[in-house]
């Protein structure tokens, strides 16, 4: 396999790791060989009115010189409609060559079935929801799922004196995910340098289960605002290509000024590729919590504009 392909390869499977984690079961794998993936889209997941299937294949050559080779089902989708919809999927790859797309084509078409759900019916009732959420924090949680820190919020002025804000974050910790005795769990802190990369680590470290775990694996993504890029780095911590893809979901997320911090205690049973799926959604349920997901419009004219990015050299050993 040429060198070239290899890279596409990975970055292809970065990708496709990353739309599992974000989608869950909205995403179907139809044939993984032939990289051909399906899915579902609608304009509401809980009380859908449109919905369209979205089936992409993969070409050796994407994301670097080739768009995805796709399909849109749908019987309601025809004529004009089917036009303008697959003119603003090839609009945003033209945008975005040699970027990951994918993220960006399924929030594009669920954009046009909202629109679609709002033109064509009348808002109906708010339905009341009838059972509580659940997002109750059980006893044995490794960490509570609270800040760490109650340092004082900070009053982040992303401006030129950012880089004189050495003040610990606030550090909030997500909730754990468990699968054959292996243990998962996402930390989060903002971060508008790297010496607040290293504070939130060090911090980190102080707690003894934290410090235990067999692999902390981390990345964070810094906006630069006066150069009009973005300052980001991953650490495997032992965990082969960890780092680069959850790097890679929070570029698809369009995430800034954050780091995430992702611990796994390992419990004697291998899980092969389930583990990167772990430590993605733990990174995704987090990062959507503390509402740092932008909108995909956002995404898109970031992608666009911005795509030149530092790498920061001075990395943590541990």
């Amino acid at each position: 396999m040429a060198e070239g392909d290899g890279g596409s390869d990975q970055r292809q499977n970065e990708e496709i790791e990353a739309m599992a984690a974000i989608y869950g079961e909205e995403w179907c794998v139809i044939d993984d060989c032939a990289k051909i993936f399906c899915i579902r889209i609608s304009d509401d997941i809980d009380d859908p009115k449109w919905t369209l299937c979205l089936q992409v294949m993969l070409p050796n050559e994407y994301p670097g010189t080739a768009p995805p080779i796709y399909q849109l089902n749908a019987p309601w989708l025809q004529g004009q409609e089917r036009a303008d919809l697959s003119n603003s999927l090839e609009e945003i790859y033209i945008e975005n060559i040699g970027e990951s797309i994918l993220y960006l084509w399924v929030e594009k078409i669920r954009d046009v079935l909202i629109q679609k759900s709002q033109m064509t019916e009348p808002v109906p009732d708010v339905k009341k929801k009838t059972e509580e959420e659940d997002i109750e924090c059980e006893d044995d949680l490794i960490l509570a799922c609270q800040p760490e820190n109650p340092v004082k919020a900070l009053d982040f002025d992303v401006s030129e004196n950012r880089t004189e804000i050495e003040e610990l974050p606030p550090i909030d910790h997500g909730i754990p995910i468990t699968d054959r005795r292996s243990t998962f769990q996402a930390h989060l802190a903002p971060v508008v340098c790297p010496k607040q990369v290293k504070m939130v680590l060090a911090k980190l470290y102080e707690n003894k289960k934290i410090a235990s775990a067999t692999h902390n694996i981390y990345a964070y993504r810094i906006y630069c605002e006066d150069k009009q890029t973005f300052l980001q780095d991953c650490e495997d911590d032992g965990e082969t290509a960890a780092g680069g893809r959850l790097l890679h979901l929070m570029e698809i997320l369009n995430v800034r000024n954050v780091m995430v911090v992702v611990s796994r205690w390992y419990g004697g049973i291998l899980l092969g590729p389930d583990r990167f799926k772990h430590i993605n959604n733990c990174a995704r349920n987090i990062l959507v919590e503390k509402n740092y997901t932008s909108s995909p419009e956002e995404s898109s004219k970031t992608l666009g504009k911005n795509k030149k990015v530092r790498k920061d050299k001075k990395r943590s050993e541990h």
